[in-house]
């Protein structure tokens, strides 16, 4: 999808929505670690809607060039945390539930736009806005380490189950780099997906399939 925008003004409108994306999903998780009783992302920083206290430059400028980026990562301590493994799922979570929350709210900005503005440059920003925050919350939802989803699904499985799943973390980076890659062509995570992240655009785009 990202890969398709070739106008400078198209690619600064991108990196202007990843940062706001990639701000609301790392303060999420700040938000969701403070309030479960870990200091530790208020105390390096992280608990604040400035987008340059979660850039990642590389990541970043991946978005430019690949249909995927990633800021830098919450640091928080479990062992301050009253239910660790359960805790660590609800602070996982916390990111890809403020993306579609940011994507719902944009949406309804965009519905009121259209009636007031019609077809409107500021109204195609929101549109990346709105897409770039439900493909980062899918995207993250996928359960490999290190995305959210991995901790979302260790923090609900049983205990003994849970270890073995952890096991599995070594091998993530690896998986990621396996999924993301075109493979014949294809890029098997996207794949995976597009017609997840579709379905939902439909719902929150007036006019679905513009961009």
């Amino acid at each position: 999808m990202l890969g398709r925008f070739n106008d400078p003004l198209e690619i600064l409108a991108v990196a202007i929505a990843f940062l706001i994306a990639i701000t609301v999903h790392e303060y999420a998780h700040a938000f969701a670690s403070d309030h479960l009783g870990d200091p530790t992302p208020r105390l390096s920083g992280r608990l604040t809607l400035n987008p340059f206290a979660h850039l990642d430059l590389l990541g970043t400028l991946m978005i430019l060039f690949a249909p995927f980026g990633w800021a830098k990562p919450v640091a928080f301590d479990p062992f301050n945390l009253r239910n660790p493994r359960r805790d660590t799922a609800i602070i996982s979570l916390a990111g890809p539930l403020a993306n579609i929350s940011s994507a719902i709210l944009f949406s309804v900005l965009l519905r009121i736009g259209f009636l007031f503005l019609g077809a409107h440059v500021l109204l195609y920003f929101l549109e990346i806005i709105i897409i770039l925050n439900v493909n980062l919350a899918v995207f993250n939802l996928i359960p490999i380490h290190p995305l959210d989803g991995f901790k979302i699904v260790e923090g609900f499985l049983p205990e003994d189950t849970a270890r073995q799943w952890a096991q599995l973390e070594s091998l993530g980076y690896i998986m990621i780099l396996l999924l993301i890659f075109p493979l014949f062509g294809h890029s098997p995570v996207l794949s995976f997906i597009q017609p997840i992240t579709s379905f939902i655009l439909n719902l929150l785009l007036p006019n679905a399939g513009i961009i």
